[in-house]
């Protein structure tokens, strides 16, 4: 699903990857783990399409993204990729439905469909009764859940996500991590996910370790 070949990065004279290769199966859960400053972050948004690599190449579903221009880019972004962050970002003034379906509209959905498929998401995810409240009526975990189910909406050949259980409590924490592993086997999705959360990383997988900018063995 993913293919990476020689990920270098830089930020002025900081060297941040030093030659990644990788390469994702569909269906799988990967875990990208590492200290602070290792690269998680910099390589899950190189393959996110979010950041372009220095050197090296990036294909996704059988599509090199590497040499797309940034229209066919965001397109191929809006299609083929989900994300999740640490932080929800649902837009205050809309329903749990209409966040889950902003990306559909800009897919060019009809309304029909796109509120139908989120409708679908947001009951899958539980969240049915949710439908029509807005961000602050919800929880931290419903928010995130909300988030989730943006993400999946126009059914992402890979999903991203970046520490989404970091600011949740424990009891959210254990059942956003359920959720994902339930979309994996029930869905067949594919996640790549940065977490520091060792128990996650453990269930995943694989874990693919980052230290100074490679992969570790």
């Amino acid at each position: 699903m993913i293919k990476a070949q020689n990920i270098r990065k830089s930020f002025g004279n900081l060297q941040v990857l030093r030659g990644i290769d990788l390469e994702v199966p569909a269906g799988k859960i990967y875990s990208i783990v590492g200290a602070s400053g290792a690269g998680k972050t910099t390589l899950l948004q190189i393959l996110g399409t979010l950041s372009l690599p220095d050197e090296g190449k990036v294909w996704i579903d059988g599509h090199e993204v590497s040499g797309m221009g940034e229209k066919e880019l965001s397109r191929f972004r809006n299609r083929k990729l989900g994300f999740v962050f640490q932080f929800h970002h649902l837009l205050p003034e809309f329903t749990a439905l209409e966040n889950v379906a902003i990306p559909a509209y800009i897919a060019g959905f009809s309304k029909a469909k796109a509120d139908a498929r989120s409708r679908e998401l947001l009951r899958f995810l539980g969240l049915e009764a949710r439908c029509d409240h807005k961000p602050s009526q919800l929880s931290g975990g419903e928010k995130q859940r909300v988030a989730v189910a943006r993400a999946l909406v126009n059914k992402p050949a890979v999903v991203m996500a970046d520490e989404p259980s970091g600011n949740l409590d424990s009891r959210n924490r254990d059942e956003l991590h359920d959720l994902l592993f339930s979309l994996r086997n029930e869905l067949g999705q594919t996640f790549v996910i940065v977490t520091h959360d060792d128990s996650f990383a453990e269930r995943s997988d694989r874990i693919i370790h980052i230290k100074d900018g490679v992969i570790l063995p």
